[in-house]
């Protein structure tokens, strides 16, 4: 007799499980700091300034939480040998491969001269635009400074790059720490943001997961706190799979007003990550899932869908397929006109990246499709 399988029933234990074994693949290889000076010269480098209220203990940044922000200046090393999108971090207990593997080739502790440092780095560059990343959840200080190399190398980003590193767990059972110490992230990154405009720069902010909610609720308590000083200085927002309940991310808009521009939210279908944390806060959908712009219409915002991409190589889960399939890096970094197109008519955006476009009162929405890539 044919043995009939029943469906497994959906439980919090299951859920939980499922989240603690999808993404050890990816995290396995944990990305502690390795200072490496000798891998100088093997590779690119990035410039990469932090600012963190984790505290540093042990010769490393913790997962424990501190009041205070400190700063810190790095050269990361970008090895040649790698897939666009991809970070591989050096393992400790092993030698180093600059080939292959991202590391730190010096590390300099900054206190009350970060403005300067960050206003000299600005001119050598020629720039007067700084990049701040947010990192999500699960993720240790070295994931989170690597990815902010890895953003402004492979997407070119003219700006200064400053990666904000929030006292994550790192670790994949670690979600409710992370939701609770993202609340806790937010007056630093707005004491970050108030130390960047008074320098006289400029911001665009880009967050990945959770690190998203952060950036909107440091939107909203600006705009709470009548700080159009540094709003008008903010150049735009790019939020990576945000993993925000689209109720609240309705609220936080609204109460912000007038959103930076150009804000683009990129989404997925296939992130299995945002499908397991929607399940486990009670099958309520995220804004990084979201299938139409009907449901954030009457906001100035645009998705870019990457539901045709999978995630790279260290990217299972395709929670970060925005910047790490290495087809999408490519189509990005080749559309050099891409900001000025989301600032001007949205009609012209068809010309400039593949796909279909649909536009919902004052949202638009554009559809990646790998077709007539080069």
């Amino acid at each position: 007799m044919k043995k009939v399988m029943k469906p497994a029933s959906l439980t919090r234990r299951t859920l939980l499980c499922g989240i603690a074994a999808l993404p050890l693949s990816a995290c396995a290889q944990r990305a502690d700091v390795r200072l490496v000076p000798e891998a100088t010269g093997l590779g690119a480098s990035e410039t990469v300034f932090v600012a963190s209220n984790r505290v540093f203990e042990g010769g490393q940044y913790q997962d424990t939480r501190q009041e205070m922000l400190e700063f810190t200046r790095f050269a990361v090393h970008i090895p040649p040998d790698r897939e666009m999108g991809a970070v591989r971090p050096g393992r400790r207990g092993r030698d180093a491969d600059p080939s292959t593997e991202f590391m730190a080739t010096t590390a300099d502790r900054l206190g009350a001269e970060f403005p300067a440092a960050l206003i000299a780095e600005a001119h050598r560059r020629g720039t007067r635009e700084v990049m701040v990343f947010i990192h999500g959840f699960n993720s240790t200080f070295g994931s989170g400074l690597y990815r902010t190399a890895q953003i402004r190398h492979d997407f070119d980003v003219p700006g200064v790059a400053v990666h904000y590193a929030w006292p994550s767990a790192g670790h994949p059972l670690g979600y409710a720490y992370d939701r609770d110490s993202a609340l806790f992230a937010r007056d630093g990154l707005e004491a970050l943001l108030t130390e960047i405009t008074d320098a006289g720069l400029n911001v665009v902010l880009i967050a990945h997961s959770l690190g998203s909610g952060v950036v909107m609720e440091v939107l909203r308590q600006l705009r709470i706190g009548g700080r159009t000083d540094i709003l008008d200085q903010i150049d735009g927002v790019l939020l990576f799979s945000p993993d925000i309940d689209v109720d609240v991310f309705r609220t936080q808009a609204t109460r912000i007003g007038e959103l930076p521009q150009p804000f683009v939210i990129f989404t997925s279908q296939r992130d299995r990550a945002l499908t397991l944390s929607a399940r486990i806060t009670g099958l309520r959908q995220r804004v990084g899932n979201l299938a139409t712009p009907d449901e954030v219409a009457e906001f100035e915002v645009t998705l870019v869908d990457v539901s045709a991409f999978a995630g790279g190589v260290r990217d299972p889960l395709n929670h970060f397929a925005g910047a790490t399939s290495p087809a999408v890096v490519q189509i990005l970094r080749e559309v050099t006109q891409v900001n000025n197109a989301f600032e001007a008519d949205r009609t012209q955006q068809v010309g400039l990246l593949p796909g279909t476009i649909l536009t919902i009162q004052n949202a638009t929405q554009i559809m990646l499709s790998p077709v007539n890539m080069r």
